[in-house]
């Protein structure tokens, strides 16, 4: 199977934001997808060119055009999020972004009346019907197919960076996790979805892919949703590890990351060099540390066991970036990184607001609001 690639000139940005549509007398996830998107859309038919159904109809997704800056794809961002916040509020319903909902159980709501949802469902049964979470994908541009493979493998060493930084699902139905991610590790039990498989290049890709097809285990390369994934059709890879981030701010930070990581690898291939590729145990243990513990992760640097708190990590890796940043005009974003994590991830901001109510979690659906409304103000 051939798989063309539309190569990007230069490394430009897309982010897509899953937001969550809640009752505000309930607290409750509310199914009003169809509504609200039919009150945004030019027509009144639901299409929305920067806002999409997604598999659940308490979900929508937000979209940016093709951007530049991370500024631009933040200002792209707000300016759909006021639309559908507007609409919202019509039927009583706010937003927020979370990996998962603290108390709303995933038996009690819809999925979206459409053919590509039900065959999810149908193929995949109570694994799919569970996905009642909520992500942040950035897209990353980058300028030829060969690139794409070399990319993807060089970032899985970073990602624990990301979902320790993005986790924001410690609760489940009402009850604590123990994880600072469960949003991961439900989403990986999919047969397609989790970490990545190592593939050598191009060529591999697209006889992987091939077989996944003759073999009907997916109808399209749409179906495989990798952790960090090359899409061709956009000419990206796609970074899909992080869990809902419920601010601006937040998305900034991890938008910065990732466009100065994809930014260095492409150029560091355009100098002759070959990136890492980092061993399958050491990713695995790490997307588990990182999942487990978040920012409060020791997470393994080398393949002698070396240890290393992801914090520190973070910043340091943050440190070297800078000068890409600058250049990508992304360093006030990148900058704000060390700031986000001593005001702490949303895991963390989330269990603190439970535990100065009791251990009740509706203050903490509350908190959620009121960030994807007025930011952190880091």
């Amino acid at each position: 199977m051939r798989i063309d690639f539309t190569s990007s000139q230069r490394t430009s940005l897309g982010v897509e934001w899953e937001l969550e549509l809640v009752d505000l007398q309930t607290r409750q996830l509310t199914g009003v997808s169809n509504a609200v998107l039919e009150a945004i859309s030019p027509e009144g038919d639901g299409e929305h060119p920067k806002a999409k159904h997604e598999l659940l109809q308490s979900c929508v997704e937000v979209i940016t055009g093709i951007c530049q800056t991370v500024e631009q794809a933040k200002a792209d961002l707000a300016a759909t999020v006021a639309e559908v916040s507007a609409a919202a509020a019509k039927f009583d319903a706010g937003l927020m972004c979370s990996g998962t909902h603290p108390t709303t159980d995933w038996a009690t709501q819809e999925v979206t009346d459409n053919p590509r949802y039900l065959q999810l469902i149908e193929r995949n049964q109570w694994m799919a019907r569970q996905l009642q979470i909520f992500g942040v994908h950035v897209h990353c541009g980058i300028r030829a197919p060969e690139k794409a493979i070399p990319i993807v493998n060089a970032l899985l060493g970073y990602l624990p960076h990301f979902l320790s930084l993005s986790a924001s699902s410690p609760y489940w139905i009402g009850s604590d996790t123990g994880l600072a991610s469960y949003r991961s590790k439900i989403f990986e039990a999919l047969p397609t979805a989790g970490l990545p498989y190592q593939l050598s290049g191009w060529d591999e890709f697209e006889r992987y892919m091939d077989l996944l097809v003759a073999t009907r285990a997916i109808e399209s390369i749409r179906e495989v949703w990798w952790d960090i994934r090359p899409h061709p059709n956009f000419g990206t890879v796609e970074l899909r590890i992080c869990d809902g981030l419920p601010s601006l701010d937040e998305i900034g930070c991890v938008a910065a990351l990732a466009q100065c990581l994809v930014e260095r690898f492409d150029r560091q291939l355009d100098d002759g060099y070959t990136l890492p590729v980092p061993r399958p145990w050491l990713v695995r243990e790490n997307k588990w540390r990182a999942a487990r513990y978040g920012l409060d992760a020791e997470i393994v640097v080398d393949n002698t066991g070396r240890l290393q708190p992801v914090t520190e990590a973070v910043t340091n890796l943050v440190e070297d970036l800078l000068p890409t940043a600058r250049r990508l005009e992304c360093a006030d974003e990148l900058e704000t990184i060390p700031r986000l994590i001593e005001r702490g991830a949303s895991y963390q901001r989330q269990r603190a607001m439970a535990a100065a109510h009791d251990g009740a979690l509706e203050p903490v659906v509350d908190q959620l609001l009121a960030e994807m409304q007025d930011g952190l103000k880091l």
